[in-house]
């Protein structure tokens, strides 16, 4: 069935083009037809996704920031009933407002191009428009379809219009915490005798907002980073004359920049009115420079410094109004670096082994183990693992594999100074060889280990064992099992994202 649109794509291509004209765009356009239904579910689903993560997270903190100023208001309330009335009289209405915009805005509302220039989005909006306006290029005959490719169409440009609304919305309510943040620290600036009562859900909200910052920022790089399918939509569209032209004329950049010969920006295709081109800022800098005589030019160069200086100085103060409470407005804060992130992106996978040897040069026992960590933040890993235990024989003369037992392994690694960490374990290890599994429900057979010890982590060029880490632990339980075991033991790991 996904054959025929694609015959009747080429058919209709090869009669409106000649013979040797027509072989070049079948071939482009088979190409594009064969893959919209699929790439139209990829970006509904991944747009859905993200628009769930945006309103979840949102959510969360509008409720969290709700509820620390009613704390905040029931506190103050005790000492200060007018201030409290001036400063906490509408934002409870507000939050709910913000709520209840983010469970309903669709993304339909019309507006403003505003922000970051994000390319990706762009162009996603442009190839979906681009097949709306020209649906031949489907290879269907029924635009209106309610099922099919043209549904999936639909379905993908409303998904990606809402979650653009919906960081829209994000965004909004983002500005209203910090500002709500500043009004509230410029309250207690102006009355110390209710820091104490304050400080405590003031910082919490400091925190709250910085984390929200992040996580915002996060979702906006997701939104604007092409996965491997759209990469491969993208460059099969850009071959085709028609999505180029399309693309000239109704890009979001061309909207805010006019471009000759484009039907962006201002009226006509023309530059914004009042912008001055590059030859009038030619002849005005040559005109400063012959007024000042000889030294005109040193002059001209004194004054650009000090305004590059005034831009950067007012950069800096526009970037920490707009990313929200930063580390420094909080006294003692450490942000965790994890804690923005989803669960899968906080595991952290490992290998290991360690060998006992004998007299001989051969090893008799190798522990291949594997490993699942949880980072927690700020270099500490909580996890868990096994290991297998091969056998290699007596000497090297005497090789044998052979199973030799199994292990269970329990770990928390903190880091120390630089490449060294601490690293604590509890392991279980079945040491007596084993014919079935049946063998191993017999805890008698099992050894407790005991592990403290010093990791050293090694970053090497190969991108499979860029974190390697070598471990020295002690084994203080050792002493008390039965038989005795290895009490210093030598791994080496390799920890993988």
């Amino acid at each position: 069935m996904q054959k025929i649109p694609a015959f009747v794509g080429a058919a209709l291509l090869c009669l409106s083009l000649t013979h040797v004209q027509g072989q070049s765009a079948d071939s482009v356009a088979d190409k594009i037809i064969r893959f919209p239904a699929r790439l139209f579910s990829h970006i509904r689903s991944r747009t859905a996704d993200l628009d769930r993560q945006v309103t979840q997270q949102t959510g969360k903190m509008l409720n969290g920031m709700a509820k620390r100023e009613a704390q905040m208001e029931g506190r103050l309330s005790r000492v200060d009933s007018v201030g409290t009335a001036r400063l906490f009289s509408s934002s409870q209405r507000e939050y709910a407002a913000l709520l209840q915009r983010l469970r309903t805005d669709s993304g339909t509302r019309s507006r403003p191009v505003s922000g970051e220039y994000q390319p990706n989005v762009d162009s996603l909006q442009g190839s979906l428009s681009f097949f709306k306006q020209d649906p031949h290029w489907l290879g269907a005959v029924e635009p209106n379809s309610s099922t099919g490719v043209f549904s999936q169409l639909r379905g993908a440009a409303a998904s990606l219009q809402a979650v653009q609304g919906r960081l829209q919305v994000a965004a909004e309510a983002k500005a209203f915490v910090q500002q709500r943040r500043q009004q509230i620290s410029q309250y207690i600036a102006q009355h110390a005798n209710v820091q104490s009562l304050l400080n405590k859900p003031y910082t919490a909200m400091n925190q709250e907002v910085y984390y929200y910052s992040q996580r915002l920022q996060r979702y906006r790089d997701m939104l604007n980073s092409p996965d491997r399918l759209e990469k491969q939509a993208m460059a099969r569209l850009s071959s085709l004359p028609a999505f180029q032209s399309f693309m000239k004329n109704n890009s979001q950049l061309i909207g805010l920049f006019g471009v000759p010969g484009s039907g962006g920006g201002a009226p006509g295709g023309q530059p914004f009115s009042g912008l001055q081109t590059r030859a009038q800022i030619a002849q005005q800098v040559q005109g400063q420079i012959g007024a000042g005589g000889p030294s005109g030019l040193d002059a001209l160069q004194s004054k650009v410094q000090s305004a590059q200086q005034q831009l950067n100085t007012y950069k800096g103060k526009i970037s920490q109004l707009g990313a929200g409470a930063t580390p420094a407005d909080i006294p003692d804060f450490r942000p965790n670096d994890q804690k923005t992130k989803t669960l899968w992106h906080r595991l952290e996978y490992g290998a290991n082994f360690q060998t006992t040897h004998t007299n001989y040069y051969y090893p008799i026992v190798t522990d291949f183990g594997l490993s699942l960590g949880y980072r927690l933040g700020r270099g500490r890993v909580i996890g868990v693992g096994g290991a297998f235990k091969m056998g290699w024989g007596s000497g090297i003369n005497h090789i044998a594999l052979s199973s030799q037992g199994v292990g269970l392994r329990s770990f928390l690694q903190m880091p120390l100074k630089g490449s060294f960490s601490a690293m604590g374990a509890f392991e279980y290890n079945y040491t007596t060889p084993y014919a079935s599994y049946q063998q191993l429900k017999q805890l008698q057979y099992w050894t407790k280990s005991g592990l403290i010890g010093v990791t050293k982590t090694i970053s090497l060029k190969s991108r499979l064992f860029k974190k390697t880490q070598l471990q020295l632990l002690w084994d203080f339980l050792s002493y008390q099992a039965v038989p005795k075991t290895q009490p210093l033991l030598f791994r080496i790991a390799y920890s993988f994202n």
